[in-house]
């Protein structure tokens, strides 16, 4: 069996940042993807457009060519499927890892849904959009309930609830409201986020003060029915006349993955993992960390612009080390 020299595990745009770097500094790499390519941004709703300017987002000398200056969901992902084809990068896509292992001495063995690797280095570029926050009510396995939203259409005359008042959450009120559904929002905090899209913020603030959008803030769910959901609010229990809950309480990294290799964990609320923010490495030799991973159950710290970077240093540290080594 053939050993690489890097196996990048994420194939989102610093997975890819970290295939370009691994290629044109001629490492033996492969990347692999348990969903599409670029997975989390096919999960965006379809009419999604990125906070960020497509300037920012580029990458590998690529330029991201959008129509108006924040590009959206469609243009990202033509954008990295262009990536892809002008680097020939090594990908496997539909590719599940399913188990990490530090073999004795240096280098590791993957396990994924359809080969077994050997690797003298790992990248976890796994992101944070795959494992949803979930609120551990009654009734939340029902089919009416989603974690992700796709589009509106499917709520047309429903009445919906949706669950958090970041950006996700105001997005989905204001467009399904928009298509004709019936919604309301349950916010734990006393209002919406006021990091929320500053565009948007004003939008959602009028249509829940002249009452187009009903809001319970500093309430939560209590359990989830076939139709009616019980909500705890400031004054009581509430039962609500329901269709559809689509809770946008946020993700959280693949911290399996971390565990398996005995990547620390900070003993605080954030559960950050520990790497040397130099080049990435974890506390791990050969396990380096590239992406928002890094930031743990802070998914506000690091984005796709601001991570970008990584993949360089990652790169860079690996030849080095490599260098010594020959």
């Amino acid at each position: 069996m053939q050993k690489l020299d890097v196996l990048i595990i994420g194939g989102g745009p610093i997975g890819l940042a970290c295939g370009v770097e691994a290629k044109q500094a001629g490492l033996n790499y492969l990347i692999v993807e348990k969903g599409v390519l670029t997975n989390s941004i096919f999960n965006y709703p379809a009419n999604m457009t990125f906070f960020s300017t497509s300037e920012k987002l580029e990458m590998a000398g690529i330029p991201f060519m959008s129509i108006s200056n924040k590009p959206n969901r469609t243009e990202a992902l033509e954008y990295y499927r262009r990536i892809v084809k002008h680097y020939e990068l090594a990908i496997q896509l539909y590719e599940e890892v399913l188990e990490l292992k530090k073999l004795p001495g240096e280098g590791f063995s993957v396990q994924t849904s359809k080969a077994t690797y050997l690797a003298a280095k790992l990248i976890l570029a796994t992101g944070f959009y795959d494992l949803p926050n979930l609120m551990n009510v009654p009734g939340e396995d029902l089919p009416k309930v989603s974690h992700y939203y796709k589009e509106p259409w499917p709520y047309i005359g429903q009445k919906l609830l949706v669950v958090g008042g970041g950006n996700s959450a105001v997005d989905v009120a204001l467009e399904t409201w928009r298509k004709g559904a019936k919604v309301t929002m349950v916010v734990i905090k006393p209002t919406i986020d006021q990091t929320v899209k500053y565009w948007v913020l004003p939008d959602i603030e009028n249509r829940i003060k002249e009452g187009s959008i009903s809001a319970y803030f500093e309430s939560s769910i209590k359990s989830i029915s076939e139709d009616t959901v019980v909500i705890q609010t400031p004054e009581g229990e509430k039962v609500l006349e329901n269709d559809f809950v689509l809770a946008m309480t946020g993700y959280r990294p693949n911290f399996a993955l971390l565990d398996q290799l005995g990547v620390e964990l900070s003993l605080d609320e954030r559960r950050r993992p520990c790497f040397d923010d130099q080049n990435q490495e974890s506390n791990i030799r050969g396990v380096y960390l590239a992406g928002v991973v890094c930031g743990g159950l802070n998914t506000r710290e690091f984005f796709i612009e601001n991570t970008i970077v990584h993949a360089k240093s990652i790169v860079a540290d690996i030849i080095k080390k490599k260098e010594l080594t020959t």
